[in-house]
């Protein structure tokens, strides 16, 4: 399946105050014009995450954000497993708390590899606000840490695991995005993942990622919604493939639930950018949701 990733630059643009001339009969003059006062946007993204990308989106001031991921199995494993819905599937419980609606603090647990997670993710800019800036911006860091055993251990004695920090990964990442309509938002994330163990001796620590998604708003409660993660450095001598995903958001009061379609089974980021090993081309793709609750504390 083809590489196709298109990059996007964003036009800045300006903006200018008049003053006028004070009028000596009017005491209102002295104080001059008023500025001119920006509506910062909101909701460029509904939620923190899109399908398994973080966006540049934060919970709101005192917010606590309760979310449930799941990827079932894939399409190909046919008919017998009921293309997929009968097979493993993988499931991460997170929490996401921000008091001030910028600095956000994180907590996670996927299945896969029995990982735990953490992360910090702060918002920088904001797009329209004082001096209006046409972008948001949000920097994301995180690590991640597996609690598998490995079964090398109990057979030939050989832990890799042997010390605590060949179990950590980290990902950081800079997040950049625009809502340039009421329908239409983007954002493109430049992303360092970094693996203490790697695969194979031979491969490399560090893998570099290109991360773009987007949505677009077809009803006041529903959007469409899409993903792409092209891994812009060979790391690894494993077949592996970019994380895709296309899916739907669907609020409902208090909730988002989102639908979607991804290749990706791993839930976080050292996992679906840089281990993603099934293929749109051969049917290799998943049926999975997220539901998001907050509640304001």
């Amino acid at each position: 399946m083809k590489k196709i990733i298109t990059f996007f630059s964003f036009l800045a643009f300006g903006f200018s105050t008049a003053w006028a001339q004070p009028d000596t009969t009017d005491l209102l003059s002295l104080v001059g014009e008023p500025t001119a006062v920006h509506s910062p946007a909101i909701a460029t993204f509904k939620g923190t995450r899109l399908i398994n990308f973080h966006t540049i989106e934060v919970p709101g001031e005192r917010s606590l954000d309760f979310r449930i991921a799941h990827r079932f199995g894939p399409f190909n494993e046919g008919g017998y497993n009921f293309w997929g819905l009968d097979g493993g599937a993988s499931i991460r419980l997170s929490l996401e708390y921000s008091y001030d609606g910028r600095l956000c603090l994180g907590i996670g647990r996927s299945s896969v590899d029995k990982t735990f997670d953490g992360f910090a993710k702060y918002r920088l800019l904001r797009q329209g606000d004082h001096r209006s800036p046409p972008v948001s911006v949000t920097l994301f860091s995180s690590i991640f840490a597996t609690s598998l055993k490995d079964e090398d251990d109990r057979i030939i004695g050989v832990n890799k695991y042997e010390k605590f920090s060949s179990r950590l990964s980290f990902c950081h990442q800079i997040i950049v995005g625009r809502k340039f309509n009421e329908q239409f938002s983007l954002q493109i994330a430049p992303t360092l993942v970094h693996l203490n163990l790697a695969d194979a001796l031979e491969d490399k620590n560090d893998a570099i990622i290109i991360a773009a998604a987007a949505r677009y708003k077809v009803t006041q409660r529903m959007a469409i919604t899409a993903e792409y993660g092209w891994r812009a450095t060979d790391y690894s001598n494993t077949k592996y493939y970019d994380s895709f995903g296309i899916g739907v958001d669907i609020e409902t009061g208090g909730h988002v639930f989102q639908m979607h379609l991804t290749n990706s089974f791993g839930l976080t980021e050292n996992q679906f950018f840089t281990r993603t090993t099934d293929n749109w081309g051969d049917g290799g793709i998943r049926l999975g949701f997220n539901i998001s609750r907050v509640f304001t504390i």
